[in-house]
Parts: C-alpha cells; sequence; structure tokens
C-alpha cells in the first residue's frame, strides 16, 4: 500500500487541476487560461504514476490538441492538424532541433567507435587503477562535468559517455550517475560568462551590456551555487535519501538499474585490445575544441568579432552539430591511421550509434511536441498575467519569480523558454530604473536579484522535469532510465529549492550579495547535516 501512496496523490492531484481549470474558464476558452497548463500536468503526472514515458508524453500531447481544437472549435480533423502538422512535424522540420538531433547521433557514432577501437576500455582500466573508492568516482564525474561548461548538451553526453564505466566499475547506480551529469550540466552552464546560457541570457535586456548584467547574475543565481554545494556533499558523504537511497542500496549489490528494463542496448561489438587510454582522450579533446570551434564560427568570430560576443551571438545548435560532424570524420581517420579499427568498421559504427540514441530522439521529439502545444494555448501568457498582478508585491518579488519559474519551466521543461517569458516582465516593471541604468552603466540591485530569481528558478523547473531537454540528455548520458532519473533526482533538486525560496525572501529585504548568498550557504550547510544526522540515526535503528 505505502507503495501505492505516491500514485494516488499523483492522481488526485491531476484531477484537481482538471476541475481547477473547469472552475478557472471553460474549456471553449482555454486559450491562456489555466487549461494551458493542463498538457504538460497529464504528461508528467501518468510519467510519474505508470513509469512509462513514451505514451505519457504522447497523452499529454494528445489532450493538448483536444483542448485547442475544443477552444477554435476546429474539431476532430483540427485536432489531428495540430498534433501532427503543427506539432510532430513541424518540430522536426524546425532547423535548431533538427541540428541537436544531429548532434545527438553524432555523438552516439563517436561512443560506439570509442567503444570499438577498446578507448573506453583503456580508460576504464586506468581509472579503476587510479580511482579506488566510490566516493572518488562520483567526484570525478562532478569535476569532469563543471570542466566542460560550454553547453548542457554537450556537458551531459561527454560526461556520461567518459564516466560510465568508471561509476560502473565502482557501483554508483546509474540513477546517481544522471543525477551527477544533470546537475553539474544546467546548474554549472548558467554561471558560466562563456557559454550558451550566457549567449541566451545577454541577449534578454535591451538598453544595458547583456554580458556584464548576465555576471551580475552570478553571485545571486543561489540554485545553481547550492546545488554545486549538493552535489558535493552528496559525492563525499555517500549518503542518499527519497528513491535514489534504494537506486544505491541496489548498486552496492550489483544492480546498478534497478528497474528491470535497462532501456539502451550495450554495444555487442568486438573491442580492440590493444585501445589506449589516449583512443579516448584524443576523440574527447578533438570533439571539445571542433564544437567549440563551430560554435564561435556560427557568431562571426571568423568574420572579425571578438571572442565573447561570437560566444553571445553563436547559434548552439548549428555550431554543435557543424563541430560534432567535422569532429566524427577527424576521429575515424585518427582511428583507421591508428591502426585499432577498419573502415567497414567505422561504416558499422553510425548504425549502431543511431541505434543508442534512438530512446532519447523519441523522448526529445515528443517533449518538443508538447512544449508546442502549450505555446499554442499561450501558457506563457498566462504565466505572464499572474506575475504582473503580483509586481506590486516588490518586497516579495523575487521569491513570486522564483517559484513561478519553476513551476513554468517544471510545466514546458524548457527553461531558456521561462527566462525568455519572464526576463521582459522584470524589465517592464522595472523600466524606469533600466532606463536610469542605461545613463549611469549600474544597474540597480532588484532588478540583478530579480532576474537572477527568474534564471535559478528556470534552472531548477527544467533540473526537475521529465520533459526538460537537458534531463533527457543527463538520461541518455547515464543510459538510465528516464523516469528513475526523474524520480530520483527530485528529491534533491526540491531541497536545494526550499533553501533557495528562503534565500530570495531575505533577499527581497536586504539587496546585498554577501548577507544573501552567505545566510543562503549557511542554511544548506544546516540542511544537510540535518540529512547527514537523520541518516546515521536510521542507519542505527536498522
Amino acid at each position: 500500500m505505502k507503495k501505492h501512496i505516491g500514485k494516488f496523490i499523483t492522481g488526485a492531484f491531476i484531477l484537481a487541476f482538471i476541475i481547477g481549470c473547469f472552475i478557472q474558464a471553460p474549456i471553449t476558452e482555454a486559450v491562456g487560461s489555466l487549461w494551458s497548463l493542463l498538457p504538460p500536468v497529464i504528461a508528467i503526472g501518468l510519467a510519474l504514476i505508470t513509469k512509462e514515458v513514451y505514451s505519457s508524453l504522447f497523452i499529454g500531447i494528445l489532450s493538448g490538441g483536444v483542448i485547442f481544437a475544443i477552444s477554435r472549435g476546429s474539431g476532430f480533423e483540427g485536432m489531428f492538424t495540430t498534433v501532427v502538422k503543427d506539432g510532430l512535424v513541424a518540430n522536426l522540420a524546425d532547423s535548431y532541433n533538427v541540428g541537436i538531433l544531429v548532434f545527438l547521433v553524432v555523438l552516439g557514432i563517436i561512443v560506439v567507435l570509442m567503444n570499438k577501437a577498446g578507448g573506453s576500455r583503456a580508460y576504464g582500466e586506468w581509472a579503476a587503477a587510479h580511482i579506488h573508492t566510490r566516493k572518488g568516482a562520483q567526484l570525478s564525474t562532478f569535476l569532469l562535468g563543471a570542466m566542460i561548461f560550454v553547453d548542457d548538451y554537450f556537458n551531459c553526453l561527454t560526461v556520461g559517455s567518459v564516466m560510465r564505466p568508471v561509476t560502473d566499475k565502482h557501483n554508483v547506480s546509474r540513477s546517481k550517475l544522471a543525477y551527477l551529469i544533470d546537475a553539474t550540466a544546467a546548474p554549472v552552464c548558467i554561471i558560466a560568462p562563456i557559454s550558451s546560457w550566457a549567449a541566451a541570457v545577454s541577449g534578454t535586456v535591451d538598453g544595458v551590456n547583456g554580458i556584464s548584467l548576465f555576471i551580475s547574475t552570478i553571485p545571486y543565481n543561489l540554485y545553481a551555487l547550492l546545488t554545486i554545494m549538493m552535489v558535493i556533499f552528496m559525492a563525499t558523504s555517500d549518503i542518499d535519501y527519497g528513491a535514489m537511497k534504494l537506486h544505491e542500496d541496489n548498486a552496492r549489490k550489483g544492480d546498478l538499474f534497478t528497474s528491470c528494463s535497462k532501456v539502451y542496448d550495450n554495444d555487442d561489438q568486438p573491442i580492440r585490445s590493444k585501445g589506449k587510454v589516449i583512443d579516448l582522450i584524443i576523440p574527447v579533446v578533438i570533439l571539445i575544441v571542433l564544437c567549440v570551434i563551430g560554435m564561435i564560427y556560427t557568431g562571426g568570430f571568423f568574420s572579425g568579432t571578438n571572442f565573447i560576443d561570437a560566444f553571445a551571438g553563436c547559434d548552439a545548435s548549428f555550431g554543435l552539430s557543424l563541430g560534432s560532424v567535422g569532429a566524427l570524420i577527424v576521429i575515424m581517420i585518427y582511428f583507421m591511421l591508428r591502426g585499432v579499427l577498419k573502415f567497414t568498421e567505422c561504416m558499422d559504427s553510425i548504425a549502431a550509434g543511431f541505434k543508442q540514441m534512438v530512446p532519447a530522439i523519441l523522448i526529445l521529439t515528443f517533449a518538443w511536441t508538447l512544449k508546442t502545444m502549450t505555446n499554442n494555448l499561450e501558457a506563457g501568457a498566462f504565466v505572464s498575467g499572474i506575475v504582473r498582478s503580483a509586481s506590486a508585491l516588490h518586497i516579495l518579488l523575487p521569491v513570486i519569480l522564483f517559484v513561478v519559474a519553476i513551476g513554468l519551466a517544471f510545466a514546458t521543461g524548457t527553461s531558456w523558454g521561462t527566462f525568455g517569458i519572464l526576463i521582459p516582465i522584470v524589465t517592464s516593471v522595472f523600466s524606469e530604473e533600466i532606463a536610469a541604468a542605461s545613463a549611469t552603466g549600474e544597474v540597480p540591485q532588484m532588478v540583478i536579484v530579480c532576474i537572477s530569481a527568474c534564471l535559478a528558478g528556470a534552472v531548477c523547473g527544467d533540473h526537475c522535469s521529465p520533459i526538460s531537454d537537458t534531463t533527457i540528455m543527463a538520461s541518455t548520458g547515464a543510459q538510465c532510465d528516464h523516469v528513475n532519473h526523474v524520480s530520483t533526482q527530485l528529491p534533491y533538486a526540491l531541497t536545494v529549492a526550499a533553501v533557495c525560496a528562503v534565500g530570495y525572501i531575505i533577499a527581497g529585504f536586504v539587496q546585498n550579495v554577501f548577507v544573501v548568498l552567505g545566510s543562503s550557504v549557511a542554511l544548506m550547510l544546516a540542511v544537510v547535516f540535518l540529512i547527514k544526522l537523520i541518516n546515521r540515526r536510521r542507519n542505527k535503528s536498522e
């Protein structure tokens, strides 16, 4: 019975949400109302209840199509047009989305090549000789993730493919690996001035220097900073709670997956015994270098734009796909010159790499389509109206923005879309202060705090959401069941979010970075110490 309580609560919440939708507005007026958030609520709720992500996402998409068709009076035909043509087909025809899929598939091929060449095996043997503990394996994963801060997609897939053999060797569950990857992807990128995220944020505020404003938000980005603290604590203390505890206990006994289905097939191609650690390091370095070059190329670096501006103006999707395809060609040539792979083996790896990425491609396609449904129903406009009505409460505005950003990012699965909606609202609320700042060059602290709250909440909601691109990529990188990753990560993310909410309440009263960050860090330390104490007492009682 205990095991079904969560399902009952989730089901009751979905039912209560549907009743709330009818109370707030008739379904014929669904656009721009609470109805706009129902499709993601259904998809996420069903995923948590059934533990099956594909059908849950598809039912969420269908519900969005039905609601939109009823509100527009377009009938059965209009519903299928919305779902298939405007949803699935349009998203697979979108150049940005296709660029991400190309990058995903190419990275899958490169991973297969490294496995066949024996580079992954050699690295695993080297790591086993130098990394002797579970703590060391987890900290190494965190450090590698922190070093690859250029882009969150790139971070998730690269860290996952490199660190899987190491964490498997030390019996770290795939769910824990997925958490470590996810917690060092977006939270690291959102505080890195040279990243695709900095580029996205810097273009959202007119009249001020975007990169300078982004740097100013870093000390107030409590969720990113405290998540990094949480990851270090979880890695060094080897203490877990919530659903993750079961997965980690099972991993110590040799079951890395906990669930019956492994989701991802292992590549059973023959592995070359003469492969060396360099056969993993050189391909990864080539991939990183060429992807960075690809990104700054799309930003006009080779046309005279400086490095920072090139990053700020880059097309991450095109740059990553361009760099990864170039890297694939160079890596294939490298392996053939090394004599560890033949041309035919390199070609066979293309299909094998594509096959490995099919689960991620399916989930991403459905997630993008679900976002289209919420966009059609104007979820952003509905949330904007809520925030504008609360803008009179200036002191509580940071925490309100943080909570609203979490809800919007969780429901839509996009952090970029979330701060793209909320930051313009902040700028309109503080339009006079920002206009004055453009003359003096100094942005008021309250504006910085509120923008930071938007960014922090967007990353938090994105971190928790089963339909988030980054969450899907983390599952893919760890080759972990996606619902397992979401359910085990959620308690950790919510713990940090609760501390951040207190921090943003303080920030509303005292716009001083030392007070806000200092008190938040102190509270986070108190919480992790309490978690450790409770765990110790529980272990003694057992």
